[in-house]
């Protein structure tokens, strides 16, 4: 092949347009020839690198995200502060009965377990010396009886005898009397009765069994109503006074649920727990509520009757406080996630209070919310029922 032919290369966008001439070349030459094109090769497609970068950054600068989020109206409703302590049963009478006179148990009445009415017979003790001399006190107030009413016909009106046998003939009537009364009393105390109505918890005694004045004999519980103690934390001594509504709620007992009152509001603090004590009442009437269980008391603090609360779980934390998200436009219209600065009241259960920082019927992110920031574009993808409802779930109990 003699001359120069020159061809030209197919080429795409970013291919460079290069004719190389087709001749006989020498050595060194064809080296500085290669050189230049591999030269003109690699800025061109430098070139190109550069600008399928710009194209690639202009394309990201376009792309922006979309966050699939779960939303919640706000609406205003009723929210009641409460003050949760840890309280134990008490039986609202423990008492532990014990003989008043000495001698033998001839006779149990009562088993364990078994309930009782004021007044009713537990256990007998041996009376028959006692009631011996019962008998002999009668007889003896009978004699002095009728002397002193001889003496003072005598003395009065026929003015027979002395003014000092009238005075004796009087004392020992008086004396006679008050003695038969003292051993009747101590007969009567030969029968042990319940001092209060309740159950016969324990029985410390059988037939047979030597008693003296104070030996327990029976231990007596009245378990309806019962008694709820808690200690409330000091910092709520303002808040707490005889006449607060409370509810009680037991662990091992989730049907028991009780509306009641305060009943008494300890004086003191303990120095130990920093606590005072409170005490309400609570109807057993099943007697399903035993003592020394563990009880859940919620005292009122405070009523809200028009108040707007939140999920706890849709604050976000950040260094000055917290923020919620809500759903707002853009200037272009788009759906977006506006940050909120919250002032934040008391706390119920998983809601908080709101003082300031949202509005009624707004959209609150609760799903979703810790995967956006401020004006990050967002859709909606459900809508949850307010959380007024969830509020009525838990006024009953559940």
């Amino acid at each position: 092949m003699s001359g120069y032919e020159n061809k030209t290369q197919e080429r795409g966008p970013c291919t460079p347009r290069m004719e190389v001439p087709m001749r006989d070349w020498s050595a060194g030459a064809s080296r500085t020839a290669l050189l230049a094109v591999a030269s003109a090769l690699t800025l061109a497609l430098v070139a190109c690198g550069g600008d399928a970068q710009a194209g690639t950054q202009e394309e990201g600068e376009a792309f922006q995200r979309t966050i699939n989020v779960e939303v919640m109206p706000l609406e205003r409703a009723p929210f009641t502060e409460l003050i949760r302590v840890t309280g134990t049963i008490q039986a609202y009478q423990d008492v532990v009965i014990s003989a008043e006179e000495s001698g033998v148990i001839r006779e149990v009445l009562v088993e364990k377990g078994a309930l009782v009415e004021e007044g009713q017979p537990i256990a007998r003790i041996d009376d028959r010396i006692l009631r011996a001399q019962v008998d002999e006190a009668r007889a003896q107030s009978e004699l002095a009886r009728e002397t002193w009413e001889r003496r003072q016909r005598l003395f009065e009106a026929d003015e027979v005898g002395s003014e000092l046998q009238y005075l004796e003939a009087r004392y020992n009537s008086e004396r006679s009397r008050a003695t038969l009364t003292a051993l009747e009393e101590r007969l009567d105390r030969t029968v042990i009765r319940a001092p209060i109505p309740g159950t016969l918890d324990t029985r410390e005694v059988e037939v047979g069994t030597m008693v003296s004045a104070g030996t327990p004999v029976a231990r007596l519980v009245r378990l309806n109503p019962v008694k709820v103690r808690g200690g409330v934390p000091e910092r709520f001594a303002g808040d707490v006074r005889q006449g607060s509504s409370a509810r009680v709620t037991f662990d091992v007992l989730d049907e028991e649920v009780e509306e009641v009152a305060v009943t008494y509001v300890g004086s003191t603090v303990d120095p130990q727990t920093r606590t005072f004590e409170v005490e309400v009442v609570v109807p057993n009437p099943g007697r399903i509520i035993k003592p020394e269980m563990v009880a859940n008391i919620e005292i009122v603090r405070q009523d809200h009757e028009d108040a707007l609360f939140i999920p706890q779980d849709a604050l976000v934390r950040v260094e000055d406080g917290y923020v919620a998200y809500v759903v707002a436009q853009d200037e272009e219209g788009r759906t977006v996630a506006q940050a909120r600065s919250l002032t934040l009241g008391p706390a119920q259960r998983n809601l908080v209070l709101v003082r300031d920082g949202l509005s009624e019927g707004e959209e609150l992110l609760v799903v979703g919310h810790t995967q956006v920031a401020d004006r990050d574009q967002i859709r909606v993808v459900e809508t949850r029922s307010p959380v007024r409802d969830a509020v009525a779930d838990r006024r009953v109990g559940r």
